[in-house]
């Protein structure tokens, strides 16, 4: 099953399990949440109705299938109507939702525009239908459009070599093998209403003019290529989408898009960043969980937890080879089933990815299979 043709209310009612495998924002990393505080508790928006947070922004919750169970959209004050940010999957599920908030909370009001933080399904599934619907431009930097574009246009049913390679590379058995080819390819493109040919490309550092409000974009990368935070510095408040998540560390992965990166390494920076950029007493309002306080003490949580799992990889490698599913038991909090050994591995490679870049680790192909070693 596809998104449709475009059609305005071809919206599917199901499409296999969404889960964290299509969305990639939970990662498989045990995290802590200590010292945060949560103003709102564990209240959360009803269907068809929103929390307001501060001047110039509202909290909506859309419900979605699998683990994360909801995305949170956050809807700005605009000029005379109200720009979205972020939207749930392309399912029938969050349209609904959507049609509930258009006969509540938001009736009357017009949709300026959309903004989608990054390129993930449940973030820009319904970018394209509400744009289209609404008649608005969807804002985004160009390297998450441009992924995008990229990603969904890959229709293919068959499993790539490049994925296959890193399969094996990383030491799956043949079993594995062969049922990552009997799951097919192309699911990202399933929950993705079409995107529009033109789109408003956004910028680091832009300072996006709302009339009253002010927001300005403060960008990260690791999690996905140039994700896009907002940030409106007189009312105190930080759309995190999942660059800063509460209570989840965000999926940090190699893809087969760019064998090569240091994604990880890109995430480290981009938490040194955000801490330089943003005050520590800021309302945070992520993609997933609730509004909280503690910004600073998150992403130093965030980074410490990281460097520690490296440490670990680095010593275990130290002491003798591995391949990537061997390092699986010291990065991760659960063991890693089938059903996410592909997240997994993406992840894992990450993080022998960056003790490559730092000089800890090298890589050692043997038929194709990667062995790591220690450094002296």
């Amino acid at each position: 099953m596809t998104a449709g043709n475009g059609d305005e209310d071809d919206i599917p009612a199901a499409s296999g399990s969404p889960d964290a495998s299509l969305t990639q924002d939970d990662s498989f990393t045990a995290t802590s949440h200590a010292g945060l505080t949560y103003p709102w508790g564990e209240a959360a928006p009803g269907p068809g109705e929103t929390i307001r947070i501060a001047d110039g922004i509202s909290w909506a919750r859309i419900p979605m299938p699998g683990s994360l169970g909801h995305i949170n959209s956050w809807l700005l004050d605009d000029q005379d109507g109200v720009a979205v940010v972020d939207t749930g999957v392309c399912l029938t599920i969050c349209s609904d939702a959507w049609k509930a908030l258009y006969a509540g909370a938001l009736a009357g009001r017009r949709i300026t525009r959309v903004i989608g933080t990054h390129l993930h399904p449940d973030h820009i599934g319904l970018a394209g239908w509400i744009a289209k619907k609404q008649g608005v431009s969807l804002w985004m930097t160009r390297g998450e459009m441009l992924t995008a574009r990229m990603i969904v246009g890959d229709t293919s049913d068959t499993v790539p070599d490049e994925a296959l390679a890193q399969s094996r590379g990383a030491g799956w058995d043949d079993e594995a093998i062969e049922r990552q080819k009997a799951g097919g390819w192309g699911r990202f493109g399933m929950l993705v209403f079409p995107l529009p040919r033109a789109y408003r490309r956004i910028r680091d550092g832009e300072l996006i003019d709302m009339g009253a409000q002010q927001w300005r974009v403060v960008t990260g990368s690791g999690h996905s290529p140039e994700h896009a935070c907002l940030w409106n510095e007189r009312e105190g408040v930080l759309v995190s989408g999942d660059q800063v998540l509460p209570r989840i560390s965000s999926n940090v992965s190699v893809n087969i898009t760019e064998p090569d990166a240091d994604p990880l390494g890109e995430w480290l920076d981009s938490i040194d960043k955000l801490i330089a950029t943003i005050p520590g007493d800021v309302t945070v309002c992520p993609a997933h969980g609730e509004p909280f306080r503690g910004l600073h003490v998150r992403l130093m949580a965030l980074r410490d937890e990281h460097r520690m799992r490296l440490y670990k990889v680095a010593e275990a490698v130290a002491e003798k080879p591995m391949r990537v599913i061997d390092s699986f038991p010291l990065l991760f909090n659960r063991p890693i089933g089938p059903d996410h050994q592909g997240l997994a591995t993406g992840e894992a490679l990450a993080h022998l990815k960056r003790l490559e870049v730092e000089g800890r680790v090298r890589r050692e192909d043997v038929d194709g299979v990667w062995w790591y070693h220690g450094v002296a």
